[in-house]
């Protein structure tokens, strides 16, 4: 995606120059762009006088004041993160980066209560992720329960877009990993249908949370365990998950979510994830969409009648919500294993011809994908999460952004 980089570095410590600047930098809008803004990571590479005190960064606007942008520097202190308003101003964009001024107040909060870390944004619920077990209904086979999961996922407006233990299937969980037909030490492993008790996936301890001015971020990690004949069990796969929420812009009902999977095998065995027709990132729909009031729309113009098997860098999944409506786009990253990767889709008839919609994005539907010792193998997707409707023109923009900046390291 050379065709479509964002960013071009320029004037790094340039403070001789300016008094008090740490740099100066161009970002140039890939086309189509002004549709939908950009979350921005822009790479410095290790300028240490990123986390020295606080900055200020400002767009330079030629003829008027300059407008302050707000930003976040990620833990180490060299990569900077803030959102490009994407419907004013020029393609190619000027900004400076000042030591001065106050911090910024952390708009974006994960709260951990009662086993579930909830981030909002100023006193608005976007997403809640499940650390705790959390168990089927009372009466239902206990094998079902599960931690390590997102759900609700609400829009801007406050709808949840996800449910949990449909009596239809009790192992759905909201937005959720798992991987269906495996191979482990020559037997076979299934992580996904966890009533079977062959395997199931854990949440084991945050590695960390991050609050902040743009967005916040907790990492994750999982455990793959399998439980062996004799009644033992075995960690076939370690996960580091981590899950960025942006914060919405002023007056945009949307908002992006980035959720990466780094996968290792847990013993000096491999892991072969054979080929099935779902596994990996899963999304059970809220129960309030049937084939009636519900759409989906993939990059290559398939929709619920012709999308299941299909490959797709991106799908919108959209529908009414009560006298709202609103959806999420999924987006595939180019560095994906079997990328573009296949859908696991429900058609129009699914369960007795109601027409829940389920969508997951299966790297394994067509090949097998061997996972070995030593080696980290890693899963990125970007959510759209919106109130409205999108098309494909909004999402095509949105899914160029992301891949570009997927594609090359900023700064380098």
């Amino acid at each position: 995606m050379t065709k479509h980089l964002l960013f071009i570095l320029l004037l790094l410590n340039s403070a001789i120059a300016v008094a008090q600047t740490v740099a100066r930098f161009s970002i140039v809008l890939p086309p189509g762009s002004k549709t939908i803004d950009i979350p921005v990571n822009v790479d410095f590479d290790k300028q240490e006088m990123l986390s020295t005190g606080n900055m200020v960064l400002e767009e330079i606007v030629p003829g008027k004041r300059n407008i302050a942008i707000a930003h976040q520097l990620d833990r180490n202190g060299n990569m900077l993160a803030f959102i490009i308003n994407a419907n004013s101003g020029e393609s190619k964009r000027e900004y400076i980066l000042k030591k001065a001024g106050p911090a910024l107040p952390a708009i974006m909060n994960a709260d951990d209560k009662d086993g579930a870390l909830t981030i909002r944004s100023g006193n608005r619920n976007l997403l809640r992720y499940h650390h705790h077990t959390v168990y089927p209904p009372l009466g239902i086979d206990t094998n079902f329960k599960r931690s390590g999961f997102i759900h609700p996922l609400w829009t801007p407006h406050g709808q949840e877009l996800t449910t949990i233990q449909p009596s239809d299937h009790y192992h759905h969980y909201g937005l959720w990993n798992a991987w269906t037909h495996t191979l482990f030490e020559n037997d076979t492993v299934d992580f996904w249908n966890i009533k079977g008790r062959k395997g199931t996936v854990r949440f084991v301890r945050f590695k960390s949370i991050v609050n902040g001015p743009v967005y916040s971020e907790f990492e994750a990690i999982h455990e793959h365990v399998v439980f062996k004949k004799d009644g033992s069990e075995k960690v076939a796969l370690d996960e580091l998950q981590s899950v960025r929420v942006y914060r919405p812009s002023t007056g945009k009902d949307y908002y992006f979510v980035d959720i990466t999977s780094e996968l290792r095998c847990g013993t000096e065995s491999p892991l072969l994830l054979l080929t099935y027709r779902y596994g990996g990132l899963g999304w059970r729909a809220t129960a309030l969409w049937d084939k009636n009031n519900s759409e989906l729309l993939t990059s290559e113009g398939k929709t619920r009648k012709d999308a299941d098997a299909s490959k797709a860098r991106w799908c919108i999944v959209q529908g009414k919500l009560n006298d709202d409506y609103g959806g999420a786009v999924l987006m595939s990253a180019t560095t994906n294993y079997n990328h573009p990767e296949p859908l696991r889709v429900w058609d129009e008839n699914a369960n007795n011809n109601r027409g829940d919609m389920f969508v997951n994005i299966s790297p394994t539907r067509d090949r097998d994908w061997l996972l070995e010792p030593g080696k980290t193998f890693t899963l990125k997707y970007r959510l759209v999460v919106f109130n409205g409707k999108f098309d494909a023109k909004m999402a095509e923009s949105a899914w160029q952004n992301f891949s570009s900046q997927v594609d090359r390291k900023i700064g380098k």
